[in-house]
């Protein structure tokens, strides 16, 4: 049989040469339905996506040639992993391909929100010029408590290096991880020292609402808090609440609980009141789910692919 692939999502062109030049035909559709893409999946080797499709054990009951999913990004909450292993169908991912753009984009976020940036910047284009109320906190000297050290942590710990911080780091499904710019600690020792704690864990049932306010509670000092992770691995009512009284300092958000599996499709009009005080909480910095959403990114997760999909030919 001949090695088909289909996409259904538009990756970085890169990918469509290397599986070219690897032999393999390509086809794409971007606009079908699931189950219209469903009756066709026994025609193909591959199928590459991002996550506008949940690829559920109903969606591949037709794909009886699938050799591969390669999903360009990280999560991979949308997809039946183990269904896919039942059948041998490998699922490949490309998290190193935007560990660098949310390591920056995650630090990037933290200054905002210490040094108050983006409500600076609000108020004086409303004309308004305040200073005292604006005065931020030093980064340096803090303690960050990075937790989960994978592709993400890992590289946010890197970009700390030069700002005289301690960086220490948890990761529950990980041992000897601690390196040049991290050390690695239990879980106690990041309540007990972290100013600053920056997620960076992977959603799955177990991880659902691991951070809530029985979480944030534990911590010695308040803290500022930067999710780049998946909205649903932090209460945003907990949040909310530690928020009004001070136990969290201010919250970086990239990601929100309220999205969908395709991450293109947020509604704003039908969330609930705590997104309402997110929106208008001046110690609140939010981005609409774009930490690894760089042009370098995009290229970085087609490369990698590559290279995954090679490996398995």
């Amino acid at each position: 049989m001949k090695r088909k692939v289909l996409f259904i999502d538009r990756p970085h062109p890169v990918l469509y040469q290397v599986l070219e030049s690897s032999g393999f035909t390509i086809q794409e559709d971007f606009n079908s339905s699931a189950e219209e893409i469903s009756q066709k999946l026994g025609e193909y080797t591959g199928l590459v996506l991002r996550s506008r499709i949940s690829v559920t054990a109903e969606f591949l009951r037709n794909g009886k040639n699938l050799r591969f999913i390669a999903r360009e990004g990280v999560g991979l909450e949308h997809i039946d992993l183990q269904f896919c292993k039942s059948k041998g169908i490998a699922v490949l991912y490309s998290p190193e391909g935007s560990r660098d753009t949310v390591a920056e984009h995650a630090l990037g976020m933290l200054l905002c929100l210490m040094n108050n940036l983006c409500r600076a910047d609000r108020q004086v284009r409303q004309g308004q010029w305040n200073r005292e109320p604006n005065r931020g906190v030093e980064l340096m000297g803090k303690t960050v408590g990075i937790l989960g050290y994978g592709n993400m942590g890992a590289a946010f710990a890197k970009r700390l290096k030069g700002f005289d911080v301690e960086v220490i780091a948890y990761d529950k499904y990980k041992t000897h991880y601690g390196d040049e710019y991290a050390r690695e600690v239990e879980l106690e020792a990041l309540f007990d020292r972290s100013d600053v704690l920056s997620l960076h864990i992977p959603y799955m049932d177990s991880n659902h609402y691991f951070v809530d306010g029985e979480f944030l509670d534990r911590f010695a000092k308040p803290v500022f808090l930067v999710n780049t992770a998946r909205g649903l691995v932090l209460k945003t009512s907990d949040l909310v609440e530690r928020l009004k009284s001070g136990k969290v300092l201010g919250a970086a958000l990239d990601v929100l609980e309220y999205e969908e599996n395709s991450f293109d499709k947020f509604k704003p009009d039908e969330l609930p009141e705590e997104f309402t005080y997110l929106c208008k909480a001046g110690n609140v910095v939010l981005t609409p789910h774009i930490a690894g959403w760089s042009f370098e990114s995009k290229r970085k997760h087609a490369e990698v692919l590559a290279q995954k999909i090679s490996a398995l030919f």
